[in-house]
C-alpha cells in the first residue's frame, strides 16, 4: 500500500491564511527575462565601444612606443635602422609589439630620406604607420594616417 508524503506537497499547498500559493507566475518570470534582455541589449553595444577605444588607445601606444625607439636606435647606432626586426636584433625590443586593430605586427614602416642627426651615416626608417585602412571610432579617420608621416 502506497501512502503520500505529506510533508513533502506542503510547498504546492495553498497558504490557508493568505489563500495563495507561493512560487512564481510566468507572468513574473517573463517580466524579470525582459528586463534582463533590456539590460544586455543597453550594455553590449557600450561594451564593443570601449573595447574598440582601448585598442585604439593600444594602437597609439605601440606606435608611439616604435617610433621613440626608432629615434633611440638612431641616435645609438648612427644609422636608422633598415626594417622592425634590426630593432628585436639590436634587443630594443623582445618582439615587435602588435598592431591591435588588425591582430599582426604588420606595421608598415616610412622610411626616411634624410637624416635626424648630424652624425648619423645613412638613413632608413623614420616611424611606422598602422596597416589598417578600417575607419576609426570618430567616424572619419582611418587608422593608417594616424602618426607622423603617415598618408
Amino acid at each position: 500500500m502506497f501512502i503520500q508524503n505529506q510533508v513533502g506537497r506542503q510547498w504546492m499547498e495553498r497558504n490557508t491564511k493568505t489563500g495563495r500559493q507561493d512560487g512564481f507566475t510566468i507572468l513574473e518570470l517573463m517580466i524579470v527575462m525582459t528586463i534582463i534582455a533590456i539590460l544586455v541589449a543597453i550594455a553590449i553595444p557600450m561594451y564593443q565601444q570601449v573595447l574598440l577605444r582601448s585598442k585604439e588607445t593600444v594602437l597609439l601606444d605601440n606606435q608611439r612606443a616604435i617610433n621613440e625607439v626608432i629615434d633611440q636606435y638612431t641616435a645609438d647606432k648612427k644609422k636608422a635602422p633598415q626594417s622592425l626586426q634590426d630593432l628585436v636584433d639590436a634587443h630594443y625590443f623582445r618582439e615587435i609589439p602588435v598592431d591591435p586593430i588588425t591582430g599582426m605586427r604588420d606595421w608598415i614602416p616610412k622610411m626616411d630620406t634624410g637624416v635626424s642627426y648630424t652624425d648619423q651615416t645613412e638613413s632608413g626608417m623614420g616611424n611606422v604607420c598602422s596597416a589598417s585602412s578600417g575607419i576609426s571610432s570618430d567616424g572619419q579617420t582611418p587608422y593608417n594616417t594616424w602618426g607622423p608621416n603617415c598618408p
